[in-house]
């Protein structure tokens, strides 16, 4: 290890609230790989809304308002992050990382060294991995991408054989795997017709990529300026954001008012429109919420028409397996908006809040 600097940059988040409690260090300490850790150096790290929620506190249920990325008047200390628990602070935050082994810890498999990785973000008790309750996240519960240097469990990396870039394999660890886990989780198959909302972003355009492979019929929602991007990723049809007469748009587009699956990333007044528009015994699935968390459901609604709803954020453990493999076989391609140079990790991000871009984002050191 004697190549690798004791020293690297990074930027830290400091405490809760808007941009300025994220700040650039050229002096972090290296971390050094402990037990079965890998050390990583970072090529490029994507950006998702985990990053920007606990920044701000979003989490906590203090906060009823839609994802801004800006500073709360009110953040609990009991509940700011994605699973309702305090946070350490200083923290390097950024999950999605890709990067080459450069050494491992006395319990690793040194065989990694030098692999070109990608990141599993659940960090789990791998005596019981599986259990939900016993998980964290890559940069929330432990530091993450952030930076030049990263450690995580060996069993949380795994050696991508691509000929994508490394900004390009850096947007799919979290945003793909959250797709895939909802499709799994709503049991998305041939014959189903799926209604994705925020299709345009880093996990709808996923969706639209993994509800196909699935042999689905997918509808994607996105503003009509993102339209051409978004058709590059052939979905069968394609509506505006938020349609005022929506079962009439989707009938118009693709011949049927109802759809059997709703994949939404996005929540807020619109909820109970898309709910409408599901068929009887129709499947529901969330792993978002940037419009609002807080929803009006009519319970009858939900009752007599034989409804199923499914959050979805802890994935089990042969998604992200699954998930390599499609990358592998070119069955799924990257959607890379732009990418930045970590320093500038705060333009990024503004530019994520602001979702003017089709895809993701990422940061290169």
């Amino acid at each position: 290890m004697t190549d690798i600097p004791k020293t690297m940059n990074a930027f830290v988040l400091m405490r809760h609230g808007g941009m300025d409690a994220l700040e650039y260090k050229t002096d972090w300490p290296t971390p050094q790989p402990n037990g079965n850790e890998v050390l990583i150096k970072v090529a490029a790290c994507g950006l998702n809304n985990t990053d920007v929620n606990t920044r701000s506190g979003w989490y906590s249920k203090a906060v009823d308002e839609a994802t801004t990325g800006g500073a709360y008047t009110e953040v609990s200390d009991d509940d700011p992050t994605w699973g309702g628990a305090p946070i350490t602070f200083p923290r390097i935050q950024g999950a999605d990382v890709c990067g080459h082994v450069v050494a491992v810890g006395p319990d690793a498999d040194a065989g990694l060294i030098g692999k070109r990785v990608i990141t599993d973000n659940w960090l789990r008790d791998w005596n019981d991995a599986e259990n939900k309750d016993k998980t964290g996240y890559f940069g929330s519960e432990c530091d993450g991408g952030f930076a030049e240097y990263t450690t995580v469990d060996a069993r949380n990396v795994y050696p991508v054989n691509s000929t994508m870039s490394d900004a390009e394999l850096a947007i799919f660890s979290c945003s793909y795997s959250t797709a895939e886990g909802m499709l799994s989780r709503a049991n998305v198959g041939k014959g189903d017709r799926v209604l994705i909302t925020g299709a345009s972003g880093g996990v709808g355009s996923a969706l639209i990529q993994l509800a196909k492979r699935r042999g689905a019929y997918v509808i994607a929602m996105a503003s009509e300026a993102k339209h051409a991007d978004v058709a590059e990723l052939n979905p069968d049809a394609i509506l505006p954001r938020n349609p005022s007469d929506l079962a009439k748009a989707l009938k118009d587009a693709t011949g049927s008012s109802t759809v059997s699956v709703v994949a939404d990333i996005v929540g807020g007044d619109y909820f109970g429109t898309i709910i409408d528009v599901l068929e009887r015994g129709g499947r529901y699935t969330c792993s978002g919420a940037i419009a609002g968390p807080i929803v009006n459901l009519d319970l009858r609604t939900f009752y007599l028409r034989d409804l199923t709803f499914t959050g979805s954020t802890v994935i089990p453990l042969h998604i992200f397996t699954d998930l390599v493999g499609y990358i592998e076989r070119e069955e799924i391609k990257p959607m890379l908006a732009a990418h930045y140079p970590l320093t500038e990790l705060h333009e990024a991000q503004q530019a994520f809040i602001d979702k003017k871009h089709t895809g993701n984002i990422v940061v290169c050191p």
